[in-house]
């Protein structure tokens, strides 16, 4: 049976674009450019997903996710929106609402998350999305190390700093696994058999901030219906990871600040002071130090959390793992899809080794995940892979080259490719015969 898919934007082109676009991938759409047209749709008839704009010119997402959630508790709500609105994202969650994608919408953002919202209905114990404040480690660990010197002397930082209760900050770009590097420190610790409190603290808006970290009592503000145990409280005895804690603004850090030097925090209405033993381990993908210079973080915050520092190299930093990593994922996506894709074309590999991967390993396990899905035969193919993957790795290392001598670019061309010679006079943009008077010009022999 197909699945079935609504999108709501009240953007005419941009409906019935993606709606080709979904169509073109073996969905089912119907579109809808408002909300009292979405509701006569979602009256007619059952969908498996409805795409809808935060924003609509009779009706919101929240109205909209309301609505489904009457109708439907099997149906999933993604929400589209051109507006960094955390608030609105943050109540979408709790009313139910899948996930949230950022206008311009990236295609292969769109498919994943639509593969995962499917997952989803058919496992109710899928990991909570990005919205969430609170994330769930993945349990048991299963991660591949690699074995370049990187990976090692990442590993050996992290043996020696998990069994003692110093804070960590972990510093690297998105999509490195720094949360995955904080997991693996609280289980290697003396606490692992204590919380590991995971909290996205962009995710966290500024005026509910106290309540989440510390908690409230029932009454003690509008909304406080009953009371709720804060983050500290609830990895009492644990490990508190605080990711991307450089959103956190300057008046949460000074309250954070204090619960870390006093060990003690008091819920949002309460006059009692609740005892904590936590072990801080924070994570942030910019240079704190240079926001502790322009003002935006605090000098004294920084240094309490910055007993131990552990940096995690980019992918492209760590050719030899590449490949590690890639049939890791693979081995995850076939499990998770219930696939049996068996290997990477040879020309997929190289097209790996020489993309920049600048959303790390969380792109890499995307796009294999995606690849998976849309490979019939025994191995994945370029044709599989998103274009422009090729095009930008293309333009790389034309730009590496720009900078070189000609007979070094004619070297690290014929490494790339393991000597072979019609990838590499592809690569340098010439013919066979071009790169054959090259090499004898130079003298390169193979």
């Amino acid at each position: 049976m197909s699945i079935k898919i609504l999108v709501v934007d009240d953007d005419t082109a941009f409906c019935i674009m993606l709606k080709t676009f979904l169509q073109k991938r073996g969905y089912e759409v119907v579109n809808a450019f408002n909300g009292n047209d979405a509701l006569q749709e979602l009256n007619k008839d059952f969908f498996d997903i409805v795409l809808t704009d935060i924003r609509l010119p009779d009706s919101d997402g929240l109205e909209i996710l309301k609505n489904v959630k009457q109708l439907s508790l099997k149906t999933q709500v993604i929400l589209m929106t051109g507006y960094t609105d955390i608030k609105t994202a943050v109540n979408a969650m709790k009313m139910g609402a899948f996930d949230y994608v950022g206008k311009p919408i990236n295609p292969d953002e769109i498919l994943y998350t639509i593969q995962q919202a499917l997952l989803k209905s058919e496992n109710k114990n899928s990991s909570p999305s990005k919205a969430s404040a609170v994330k769930s480690p993945s349990s048991p660990l299963n991660f591949v190390k690699g074995i370049s010197n990187d990976s090692a002397k990442l590993y050996d930082h992290i043996n020696l700093v998990a069994p003692t209760n110093m804070s960590v900050l972990i510093i690297g770009d998105s999509g490195t696994g720094k949360e995955y590097i904080a997991q693996s420190i609280h289980m290697q610790s003396k606490r692992t058999d204590k919380p590991f409190i995971a909290v996205d603290c962009g995710a966290i808006p500024k005026e509910l901030a106290s309540s989440e970290f510390f908690g409230h009592l029932k009454g003690s503000f509008t909304g406080a219906v009953t009371d709720k145990t804060g983050h500290f409280e609830a990895a009492n005895g644990g490990t508190l990871f605080l990711d991307e804690v450089g959103n956190l603004s300057y008046e949460v850090q000074v309250q954070l600040l204090r619960a870390l030097q006093e060990r003690k925090i008091k819920p949002v209405g309460s006059n009692n002071e609740v005892q904590v033993d936590i072990r801080v381990v924070a994570a942030t993908n910019e240079d704190l130090s240079e926001a502790v210079k322009r003002g935006d973080f605090r000098e004294d915050l920084y240094h309490r959390l910055n007993e131990f520092c552990i940096r995690v190299p980019k992918l492209k930093e760590r050719k030899e793992d590449i490949m590690m990593f890639a049939n890791h994922f693979l081995a995850q996506a076939n499990d998770e899809l219930e696939k049996d894709v068996e290997r990477f074309d040879q020309n997929v590999i190289d097209l790996f080794l020489s993309y920049a991967w600048p959303g790390n390993l969380r792109e890499m396990k995307n796009i294999i995940k995606r690849s998976v899905l849309l490979t019939r035969g025994a191995a994945i193919t370029l044709d599989v892979l998103p274009p422009e993957m090729e095009q930008a790795a293309n333009e790389d290392i034309q730009s590496d080259y720009s900078n070189i001598s000609e007979e070094e670019a004619i070297r690290k061309a014929l490494e790339r490719t393991n000597n072979n010679k019609s990838k590499a006079a592809k690569l340098l943009d010439i013919d066979r015969k071009t790169l054959y008077n090259k090499l004898k010009l130079y003298n390169i022999d193979l």
